[in-house]
């Protein structure tokens, strides 16, 4: 894994030397513009609106527009001046408690590892923010662009997550919310049985991307000829009584839990079977 960023996360008088890595990666499927008589790729060209000509990369400069059409020009060496201490170090101001972030403010999850000295901090600091339920708000500067941050422990490592910043996260429209509904006891308590019965452990590996998987085997069936049916669109349901959808919806997840329930034992007791036959040999 190819390290992003490398730095000390600070706090009080303690540093913990540290490297950054991407947490996650996208596995949307991407696809090239085509000309549809010939199937030909659409390519872009970066043309200067002033003399008309094709740019290349290398005479590219930043910019930024401080009125309609008057630019100010910004070097590499211009941004490197800006001195800011989040460009060197992860600078913790303060701990909260995790349940007091909203998940709205993650932007993008990274993992800290820690240097070869800072492994026995970086360890206490996990375990700290662990046991106090708490995780660190900081400031850190990636590719030009300062971030709010949020330091947490996750598994036995710790993880840094960028986030908006306040003035970035819009306000709900609150006349979309039609507060004057009212909830009558009974849905209120059918709707938490359902939730109930519909609840889990967490095992992220049980969800997949069905979408992408299903796209890609409409492009490995047109790659070999087939022709494409799409499939006849479903009717929406007729509206019922929220009572009689609660009731019916908490029979359904029943009956599902109760095949979930029985699916797995029935794999634990064969892979015992298969321990047991393991160890016999």
């Amino acid at each position: 894994m190819k390290t992003m960023w490398k730095g000390a996360i600070q706090f009080g008088l303690v540093s913990i030397p540290v490297r950054m890595y991407t947490g996650t990666s996208d596995q949307s499927l991407g696809f090239h513009q085509l000309h549809d008589e010939d199937m030909g790729r659409i390519r872009y060209h970066r043309v200067c609106q002033t003399c008309g000509q094709e740019v290349p990369f290398e005479d590219i400069i930043k910019g930024y527009e401080i009125e309609k059409g008057r630019h100010v020009p910004l070097t590499d060496e211009d941004l490197e001046a800006v001195e800011i201490t989040s460009s060197r170090a992860v600078d913790i101001a303060a701990f909260v408690k995790n349940e007091e972030v909203d998940p709205i403010y993650y932007e993008r999850t990274y993992y800290l590892a820690p240097e070869e000295v800072g492994a026995k901090p970086y360890h206490l600091l996990r375990q700290v923010l662990e046991e106090t339920d708490r995780a660190a708000v900081a400031k850190i500067t990636l590719r030009e662009k300062e971030h709010l941050a949020l330091i947490r422990p996750m598994g036995e490592a710790l993880v840094l997550e960028t986030m908006h910043w306040p003035d970035e996260i819009r306000e709900f429209p609150r006349e979309e919310l039609r507060a004057d509904v009212k909830i009558r006891d009974q849905e209120r308590q059918m709707a938490v049985s359902l939730i109930d019965n519909l609840t889990e452990e967490w095992n992220p590996q049980e969800f997949k991307d069905e979408y992408r998987e299903a796209l890609m085997t409409v492009i490995e069936q047109k790659a070999a000829g087939e022709t494409i049916e799409a499939p006849k669109a479903e009717q929406p349901a007729p509206a019922i009584d929220l009572m009689d959808a609660l009731k019916a919806s908490v029979e359904a997840a029943k009956k599902r839990r109760t095949q979930r329930e029985g699916k797995k034992s029935g794999e634990e007791q064969g892979k015992s079977k298969k321990e047991k036959a393991a160890a016999a040999s």
